[in-house]
């Protein structure tokens, strides 16, 4: 199996979500004792965050590339970046590398057309549902993506606000349940959970409609990378 590297901190929260599904994908897969051979840098978030509210997205993408550089230094052979809003910058990261980067919004898409569905609700950060760079991988594949047309300020601050810090409140939960009921009603057969830290409010037990979560999908993906 070959070792994954793993770009993570944004949040933690998120980022140990991340860990558990690398073992536990690779122990169901290997068995035994298995757990997968990874190496991790977790960032501080702040600094991060503080270039996102500056729009100061080559500053960020910068920095990423010069840590995954690193762990491809270290022996990382297959890469990827724990956060759906950080892939704006993925073509950065990219061209520092040597070695395959698994996108987050690859096995996603993969699993939408699957269980075939081309019309999604795509909720996230601001930037991650305003910004093209999510979307438009999306659509590449297929897939057509609605995102709310209200209370996108408020969805976003309850992510970091609230989930990024450890926060889960049942009215948050209620906020984002609405925001899919009436992505539905605009037609959306599903909704992809683009934050990596949504899991943490949103399942398929509350949702009126199936959910995909993207922390989940991208670390079966990393894991099915490192066996290949």
């Amino acid at each position: 199996m070959k070792t994954i590297g793993l770009i993570g901190g944004m949040s933690w929260e998120s980022t140990a979500h991340y860990y558990r599904v690398l073992n536990q994908e690779t122990a169901r897969l290997r068995g035994g004792l298995h757990s997968a051979p990874l190496i991790l840098h977790s960032v501080d978030f702040a600094p991060i965050a503080a270039l996102q509210a500056a729009g100061d997205w080559d500053g960020a993408g910068q920095q990423l590339a010069t840590i995954a550089r690193s762990l491809e230094a270290a022996g990382a052979e297959v890469m990827g970046l724990a956060t759906n809003t950080m892939h704006i910058v993925a073509d950065q990261i990219i061209e520092a590398l040597n070695i395959p980067f698994v996108h987050i919004a690859d096995p996603t898409s993969e699993a939408l057309l699957a269980d075939g569905f081309d019309t999604v609700g795509l909720l996230g950060t601001r930037f991650t549902m305003e910004m093209s760079f999510y979307r438009e991988r999306l659509t590449s594949r297929g897939i057509a993506s609605l995102i709310p047309e209200i209370e996108r300020t408020n969805l976003d601050g309850i992510i970091y606000e609230e989930l990024c810090r450890g926060i889960v409140r049942e009215e948050s939960r209620r906020i984002y349940v609405r925001a899919i009921e009436q992505l539905a009603a605009r037609g959306a057969q599903a909704v992809i959970l683009g934050c990596t830290e949504i899991t943490m409010l949103i399942d398929d037990d509350v949702s009126p409609i199936p959910v995909y979560d993207t922390t989940d999908l991208h670390a079966k993906a990393l894991v099915a990378a490192a066996l290949a």
